[in-house]
């Protein structure tokens, strides 16, 4: 059986579904997760780490101070929420810009609204509301700094991209930086609770109830995403309603949002971040770990010859010598890669990403050329013996002797510096164990190690 939704809220003419009159079937068109805003601090879900009864930030907005301040965070975790409650809490005035369209004359004359309200308000300070504030280049963002300085505004910026990054130094250097978390799942589904049975702004007029741990699924899926989480749970809700069901499976869940949230930004903190994590699981040698965040670039459509290129200065940084194979292991998985595509390119990586994070870990390599260029670097240059030149007379070729080497000196002697300078130090693990005992057949100082 189908079902018109009765949208009515009890005025007008009694009207419901598509023929809703205006004013009870609209604010229905407005999202789910706009019409379940949290109106105060109460019900603000989340960010406990500075939000938390004794927390500073609560401290200060109980007490109705709002400092200038920096909210970074991930969509969805309540950042333009947490803006409007500081103002309403606090019963300041806010004012807000878009950074995107922002022009500096816009800035100028949001800076003298806020002036305005200072001087009528005794005093306070308005709040201005930059969304996004990573958009405004840097003489738009100079042109926020006098009045945040003079305190004449609160500067309150929201950004999901990092602010040690985008934001200029001497405007940042202003402000504090709070870093706003993930939801956790429980949060989400006290979320999705409240928005289910709430009937004035929620769904709960549809009589749709959870039937199998739907909600704590949809909460699985949305990366503390509650933005995303809200809007699963209304096209879920609102597709069983409509066929005149009364209870939200996990399936019906699945059927109407599709496949798991992904929260990653190929351009952004959360590539860089993935990567990185990939990396260190790796050089920690834990292949399980180092296959979930290569899968996770994977399923985000991040760049294949970016994750080959750094399995590669992996191998080299991070493995070296005590497995020489895995350099070449890495340039023929990303050959491999090039030629095949994917999907069959996951298989490649994923063999890569194994034989890496099992294999013997040594830096010696890294430490090396660093070694040898901090040495050219500090200054110094030391000249090239004269039988190492090529016009030069009295070279020994070692392939000459039996055992193809010769004892000749390959470096300048230098008064005040080490002789003979050291830069490699062979490690104690794979194959750099025969690497150090070939090493001390020929030079003394290897027999040091």
């Amino acid at each position: 059986m189908k079902r018109t939704l009765d949208f009515h809220d009890g005025s007008g003419d009694g009207r419901s579904g598509a023929g809703a009159a205006a004013g009870g079937f609209q604010s229905f068109e407005t999202p789910l997760a706009e019409r379940m805003r949290p109106r105060t601090l109460g019900e603000y879900v989340g960010q406990t780490h500075i939000l938390g009864d004794s927390k500073p930030l609560r401290a200060m907005i109980d007490g109705g101070r709002v400092p200038s301040c920096i909210l970074y965070g991930n969509p969805g975790v309540g950042k333009t929420t947490l803006v409007r409650l500081m103002a309403s809490s606090t019963g300041r005035e806010l004012l807000e810009i878009n950074a995107v369209s922002a022009k500096v004359s816009q800035i100028r004359e949001l800076i003298d609204e806020a002036a305005r309200f200072k001087a009528r308000s005794d005093g306070r300070c308005a709040i201005a509301f930059v969304d996004e504030i990573y958009h405004l280049n840097s003489s738009q963002q100079n042109a926020l700094l006098p009045a945040v300085e003079r305190g004449d505004v609160i500067l309150v910026g929201t950004t999901s991209e990092n602010p040690w990054f985008e934001i200029n130094k001497t405007l940042l250097s202003r402000m504090i930086v709070y870093t706003l978390r993930p939801l956790e799942e429980s949060d989400l589904v006290t979320l999705l609770e409240r928005a289910l049975g709430d009937s004035e702004r929620g769904l709960g007029r549809l009589g749709v109830t959870d039937g199998d741990g739907a909600l704590a699924h949809i909460a699985s899926l949305c990366a503390g995403d509650a933005r995303q989480a809200l809007t699963r749970l209304e096209a879920a809700v609102t597709g069983v309603a409509l066929v005149g069901g009364r209870r939200l499976s996990k399936k019906d869940a699945d059927e109407a949002a599709g496949r798991q949230a992904m929260r990653y930004d190929r351009a952004g903190t959360d590539h860089y971040s993935v990567i990185s994590a990939l990396i260190k699981s790796v050089r920690g040698s834990d292949p399980d770990a180092a296959l979930y965040w290569l899968a996770r670039m994977l399923a985000a459509g991040d760049d294949v010859r970016f994750i080959c290129r750094r399995l590669c200065i992996l191998a080299a940084e991070d493995i070296g010598l005590a497995d020489p194979t895995a350099l070449i292991l890495a340039e023929s998985a990303s050959s491999a890669c090039d030629r095949v595509g994917l999907p069959e390119a996951k298989l490649i990586l994923g063999e890569a990403v194994i034989y890496l994070a099992s294999a013997p870990k040594s830096n010696s390599a890294y430490l090396a050329i660093k070694a040898a260029e901090d040495a050219v670097l500090s200054g110094g240059m030391m000249e090239v013996p004269p039988h190492l030149r090529n016009d030069g007379k009295g070279y020994v070729y070692p392939h000459d002797d039996p055992r193809h080497w010769v004892p000749q000196n390959y470096l300048p002697r230098q008064p005040g510096r080490p002789n003979p300078l050291r830069f490699y130090f062979p490690g104690k693990i794979g194959a750099e164990v025969r690497i150090l005992e070939r090493l001390k057949r020929f030079w003394k100082r290897f027999s040091e190690d």
